[in-house]
């Protein structure tokens, strides 16, 4: 019996050491790597996160996720995120911001202008008379500087006061984790006075495998049960909008293609989906909760987008067109991929019943969204 005992408890000795051995070796993989070089001679980092099957590749330009591996329902894996094999054409691209992460402000301001404190300041504006994703040189064309963190990799970049015309000097971190099929990006930002931010990254899916067709196959799920129009600017009319009984309606799972053509003004405007929906629970800060849920019937494979961002922009690609040559020379035509951006509301300085975008000193802003990833038979 002594015997027994005390093999026993050598038993469970040898569970418990396992187990400290095997902690460590559950978090993903990081190696670094150089991707580029910048015209200034400046060097580009490539970290790759991999755990199992699931592996993420982040580059310092733009802080961009620049692939995305997920297995399949037969455990095939592809890369699900548009974008390129290489900087240069990054570089040259000023309009897609595939894969990035945007800022100061994601998403657009009206006529690139706020009034914060009492002060009107001025923005780029660079299109269309609004200030989309930040300006002319956003947080898309900064190069970040890393480190690896376990399981993943943190970004830093520090924007001074006036950069783009936005007051204060921000400084904005963003952490990548993998942890098996769980892709997390975790925001925070301080500021050194009142200023105005929203951040969000800017990745196309294509569950299917980037450059193997459209999304308008996909079904999608959003919970929300209001949206925000807007004017033919793409600028929010300041309206929640029901989503019951339009195009917009995703509460209960639907095709992206199925109303996408449907006679619609706002679809009309955007040329398909490129809207702000609300998201339930959104004055519960700090709580992730479902903001979209995706499935794509081919492959199976199904994402699941988590947030504690009060809103989460669907974007149906609507502006590829068939001129992009992506990764291995894959053709990217109208809605090869599509956007699921988490965020605050689009033009929020401007719209007091929007959640308020600003931030002061010794506050911190701090957003998470994590890509949860699986299959269905």
């Amino acid at each position: 019996m002594r015997q027994l005992a005390a093999c026993g408890w050598k038993l469970i000795f040898t569970l418990i050491v396992l187990a400290g051995i095997g902690g460590p070796v559950m978090q993903a993989a990081v190696q670094k790597a150089i991707f580029g070089t910048m015209p200034d001679g400046e060097k580009i980092d490539i970290y790759t996160l991999q755990d199992g099957p699931y592996k993420a590749q982040v580059i310092t330009y733009g802080a961009r996720l620049v692939s995305l591996e997920v297995p399949d329902r037969d455990g095939k894996v592809a890369d699900i995120v548009l974008g390129y094999s290489s900087l240069g054409p990054y570089l040259q691209d000023k309009k897609t911001y595939f894969g990035a992460v945007v800022g100061r402000y994601a998403n657009r301001i009206a006529a690139g202008t706020f009034v914060l404190d009492g002060k009107r300041y001025q923005l780029p504006q660079n299109e269309n008379g609004n200030t989309l994703h930040g300006g002319t040189l956003g947080f898309d064309q900064r190069v970040w500087t890393a480190h690896q963190v376990p399981g993943g990799v943190e970004l830093k970049l520090v924007s001074k006061n006036g950069d783009q015309g936005f007051p204060g000097t921000l400084t904005t971190r963003v952490r990548y984790t993998l942890k098996q099929n769980v892709l997390s990006l975790d925001y925070t930002a301080t500021t050194d006075a009142d200023t105005v931010l929203n951040l969000t990254n800017h990745s196309y899916f294509n569950l299917a495998g980037e450059g193997n067709g459209t999304i308008l196959g996909d079904i999608l799920t959003i919970p929300a049960h209001t949206y925000t129009p807007v004017n033919k600017s793409l600028i929010p009319t300041g309206e929640l909008a029901p989503v019951a009984g339009t195009p917009f309606d995703f509460l209960k799972p639907a095709a992206v293609g199925k109303r996408i053509n449907e006679p619609n003004e706002q679809l009309e405007i955007a040329k398909g989906y490129d809207e702000n929906f609300v998201l339930p629970q959104q004055s519960q800060k700090g709580v992730l909760q479902e903001a979209a849920r995706v499935y794509e019937p081919r492959s199976g494979r199904v994402m699941v987008v988590k947030t504690t961002q009060p809103g989460v922009q669907f974007y149906s690609g609507n502006f590829l067109d068939g001129t992009i040559h992506g990764k291995h020379g894959h053709v990217y035509p109208k809605h090869a991929g599509l956007c699921l951006e988490t965020q605050h509301f689009p033009d929020s300085p401007n719209h007091p019943n929007f959640p308020t975008t600003e931030l002061e000193p010794g506050q911190t802003f701090h957003q998470t969204t994590d890509w949860v990833f699986s299959t269905e038979k």
